[in-house]
């Protein structure tokens, strides 16, 4: 099974990391910017937390904005309205880091090594913060070596469904794309990407469309399946 495919294009979020995107009205911001001593009020800080969260979440599915996604420092321009020590800044987006940033269970590290003996992996994921928090969480979690290529769209300013951030990996893994195939969680933004840049594409996570050649409930059955055939 899928025995022309030699890469794997692996969304991230829902996929093998979950719990992200913690912004929720029970979520107390104020718990880790104190514990990097962060100096504002509580108050100001879910504000303008709350504030640049909700610009970027306004222009995250409007097609204009696709190519040209702001990054979450222009968010924080364009919403605050006082100025703030840049070290103030530096924290507060280390925050919004913390918060859009989730966790990656053990068995979806496993699952990860068992494809790579099978597979080149990568990753196309779409992040509004910085990349350096995932990237942490990558090599404590002992996959860092697993990505032979990676879009980060807070690097390049492009998120999905947009074809460009698949092109942009397949260009760097230097295959055809017919050898190739995207993985993820979303029929919008995986889906609707993946068939733009004329790449397969497997749903994960209990969602299915016509569009997809395969849906699994995760990305746990789909290695299953792969070592049942290997």
């Amino acid at each position: 099974m899928y025995t022309n495919k030699k890469a794997l294009l692996l969304d991230m979020n829902s996929t093998f990391m979950f719990g992200e995107d913690r912004f929720g009205d029970n979520d107390d911001f104020s718990i880790y910017y104190n514990s990097i001593n962060g100096k504002l009020p509580k108050k100001l800080l879910t504000t303008i937390i709350r504030a640049a969260y909700q610009y970027l979440d306004d222009r995250y599915a409007d097609e204009k904005f696709r190519h040209c996604f702001p990054s979450l420092e222009v968010a924080l321009d364009k919403t605050l309205d006082i100025a703030l020590p840049e070290e103030e800044l530096k924290k507060i987006i280390k925050t919004f880091a913390h918060h859009e940033l989730g966790h990656i269970p053990n068995e979806f590290i496993t699952v990860l090594k068992e494809l790579k003996e099978r597979f080149i992996l990568s990753v196309v994921i779409d992040i509004w913060s910085p990349k350096k928090a995932w990237l942490e969480t990558f090599k404590k979690s002992g996959i860092s070596y697993l990505f032979s290529a990676s879009s980060f769209s807070s690097d390049h300013a492009m998120v999905k469904p947009s074809p460009k951030p698949f092109e942009l990996v397949v260009n760097q893994l230097n295959l055809p794309k017919a050898e190739c195939l995207v993985i993820g969680d979303s029929v919008r933004r995986d889906l609707g990407g993946a068939i733009a840049a004329g790449i397969d594409c497997i749903l994960v996570g209990g969602v299915s469309a016509p569009g997809a050649i395969a849906c699994y409930p995760s990305l746990l059955e789909f290695s299953r399946e792969i070592l049942r055939h290997s």
